[in-house]
């Protein structure tokens, strides 16, 4: 009887043990777990979507941006240019919290909003020289979706406007999450965006900056339309000086000239 009891309290004693090593073993594997550092998700969605009457360049530019964004949802074209306000509620449909809209007018000119959803700020700019992958032919290469890298010139944060449009872009997550030994090599597109106006809202609301120097380009159109004109008209008027010249070289017609005097 008493080898039976010692024999329990042996086993007694080990299941004690085994225990107090597993409740070890589980602080250990929580405190592991709790120093692990977590992996953050890039949360940013971007909404991508244009107005109606784009033309082919424009189309293959809006391509290119949605193959080099991988976080981009793509949306049908809006079919009113004044219903900007229906933007915002378009990016909440789709769990987006940034929208790149393309408003193309004429058929040539073209301009993008940069907005951030659904509070704003926002940042119109006009597009000029358009080059997109196809017609550039570059032979860099990358893997879909890898994402580009971003970078601004020192000079955007001398000014107050180049901060805040530092800020929208920024938001926009290019920036890749791999290793930093990367190679640079270009692939396009390539196009300038010259800065319009920055509202406080999305798609609108109080000026923040407006760019004193932009000229828009039906002024420069009609401008050169001006030009052309005024040289039209130069050449008119010196037509009519020249007739008016000849007119006055002209001799009039003298009395003993041979057919009058053998008439």
């Amino acid at each position: 009887m008493a080898s039976i009891l010692k024999a329990q309290k042996a086993n007694a004693s080990k299941a004690d043990s085994k225990g107090k090593r597993k409740a070890d073993d589980m602080d250990v594997d929580q405190d592991t777990e709790v120093l692990a550092p977590k992996k953050k998700k890039n949360k940013q969605r971007v909404l991508l979507l244009s107005s109606r009457g784009i033309t082919h360049r424009m189309r293959h530019l809006m391509n290119d941006l949605e193959a080099l964004l991988p976080h981009v949802k793509k949306d049908s074209k809006l079919d009113s240019k004044s219903q900007l306000h229906l933007l915002p509620e378009l990016a909440d449909l789709n769990n987006c919290n940034n929208a790149l809209y393309f408003e193309a007018r004429r058929h040539e000119d073209l301009y993008l909003w940069a907005a951030k959803t659904p509070n704003g700020p926002s940042i119109k700019m006009h597009v000029q020289n358009v080059h997109t992958m196809d017609e550039l032919k570059m032979t860099g290469n990358c893997l879909k979706g890898s994402r580009g890298l971003l970078s601004f010139d020192k000079g955007f944060d001398d000014t107050e406007w180049g901060r805040l449009t530092k800020e929208i872009i920024e938001k926009d997550p290019l920036q890749p999450n791999g290793p930093p030994q990367t190679t640079l090599v270009e692939i396009g597109p390539r196009f300038v965006l010259t800065p319009i106006r920055i509202f406080e809202g999305a798609f609108g609301g109080a000026t923040v900056f407006s760019n004193p120097e932009f000229v828009s380009p039906s002024a420069v159109r009609s401008a050169l339309r001006r030009e052309q004109g005024n040289k039209y008209g130069q050449r008119k008027d010196a037509e009519e000086e020249e007739q008016r010249r000849k007119a006055l070289r002209t001799r009039e017609e003298d009395e003993l000239a041979v057919r009058k005097v053998f008439a």
